[in-house]
């Protein structure tokens, strides 16, 4: 399996690559030059297999020819040691239970199966290996936790200074080790730019080996993949088309989603439910996509003006909006709506919506008003303590706080502020990476 660049089908790269390098030199995004398909027997026996062996027959697809069988069932072992569990919520309502990894995050996933690949290509590259990585919240997180002591790795968070929740702050700023956070004053869309330009710069890649754990990755989407399959395992019973909505940020959770479609899974819409940074539902209703600063919302993980991952999901479709927009409905949320959906849902069921999927909650239940023959799933992408604000407010209950979240609370933050500016992070990072 060879991997291109959205910017140029042409150029073609080995997975070790398209992982390593994180950004074509292009500045395109990698992808598949194809997606397999799985036989239809494999779709059919879904119910009968584990989330592991969901993800090594189709981690298997894209990995076989970079990553002995015996070293890619060792990444898959490592990077799923939890469930995705659905809940029914109400009637052809389910929600799947993404969080409960060990920083309660769906980006456990992604960042887990990466930090082993990447471990892996280390040895085989003899060099330590620098990840920069850009968050609005939970990748941040993920991604220090995954990585944390992994041999021939070292990380550098760039977060938006005052716009991530205490509880996603202290998972990744009290670490230390080989983990560094940048508290960078401006937004994530500020963050998002630096590491790309980094990516870009000739001075820096002459001295660091850069890589990326952010979306842009094409590392993190497949593992991103497999909770779609294991989802559809459990519903295919209820012998109703199968709608998914997904909470949407930089949109590399829908994009995964996507491809699992495209590789056979009978998936038969999918929905972009975003905050009030709506750029794709815009972009489905008119055909123009019209990137812009992004607002910050409670949601603040998909506070994105200007998702990385729109190019890919076009790419899947060749460019042709029409297309995509028969698979994919948008709508979009304000805080207000979203506050009302988390209290709506606890009155009704006593179950507690963070933020997020309080607003794929509201995308479900707006497409099912409109087409009450399909079943539907929407993701929890992350546990409700991380907004324990937010949660009290809308419900007027604190949520339980896990015990693994006390002890980040406890820890002391350490972070180097920095501005948006280019120069300022590449005049750091020499003395960081020393």
């Amino acid at each position: 399996m060879k991997y291109y660049s959205t910017n140029n089908r042409h150029r073609k790269v080995s997975l070790r690559e398209a992982v390593i390098q994180g950004l074509a030199p292009d500045n395109g995004l990698y992808m598949p030059e194809y997606i397999p398909v799985l036989p239809e027997f494999f779709i059919n026996a879904l119910a009968d297999l584990t989330l592991g062996q969901i993800g090594f027959e189709v981690a298997v697809r894209f990995l076989d020819d970079d990553v002995p069988e015996d070293e890619l069932r060792k990444i898959i072992a490592h990077t799923i040691q939890f469930d995705a569990p659905l809940v029914a919520i109400e009637k052809n309502v389910y929600c799947q239970e993404l969080f409960h990894g060990p920083t309660l995050a769906f980006k456990d996933f992604g960042a887990r199966f990466l930090s082993g690949l990447l471990g892996y290509f280390a040895q085989q590259e003899n060099k330590t290996i620098t990840i920069l990585v850009a968050t609005s919240g939970d990748t941040g997180s993920a991604v220090a936790n995954a990585f944390l002591n992994v041999p021939g790795t070292r990380v550098v968070v760039l977060y938006p200074a005052g716009k991530v929740s205490e509880v996603q702050e202290k998972q990744f700023t009290t670490l230390g080790k080989n983990i560094t956070a940048l508290e960078v004053m401006g937004t994530f869309d500020d963050c998002q730019r630096l590491v790309k330009a980094a990516f870009m710069d000739a001075d820096l890649k002459q001295v660091f080996f850069l890589t990326s754990a952010n979306s842009i990755n094409i590392a993190r989407l497949i593992p991103q993949s497999f909770y779609y399959f294991y989802a559809y395992a459990h519903l295919a019973k209820t012998r109703r088309p199968l709608v998914v909505s997904v909470p949407s940020g930089n949109f590399g959770n829908l994009t995964a989603g996507l491809i699992a479609k495209r590789m056979g899974l009978p998936i038969a819409k999918f929905v972009a439910a975003t905050n009030v940074n709506a750029v794709v539902p815009e972009f489905l209703k008119s055909g123009v996509f019209l990137p812009r600063i992004s607002k910050q919302t409670i949601s603040n993980a998909m506070d994105v003006g200007n998702p990385s991952n729109f190019v890919r999901m076009l790419d899947l479709y060749n460019q042709e909006a029409k297309a995509f927009s028969n698979d994919v409905a948008g709508y979009s949320f304000t805080d207000a709506e979203t506050k009302g959906a988390m209290k709506s849902v606890f009155e009704k069921s006593q179950y507690v919506l963070d933020p997020h999927g309080a607003v794929g909650y509201l995308g479900l239940k707006t497409f099912l008003q409109a087409h009450p023959e399909y079943s539907g799933v929407f993701l929890e992408t992350a546990h409700s303590a991380k907004f324990m604000e937010v949660v009290e407010e809308a419900i007027h209950t604190k949520p339980e706080l896990p015990e693994r979240l006390n002890k980040f609370l406890a820890g002391k933050k350490t972070s180097i502020p920095v501005s948006a500016k280019f120069e300022e992070l590449k005049s750091l990072l020499p003395s960081l990476l020393a």
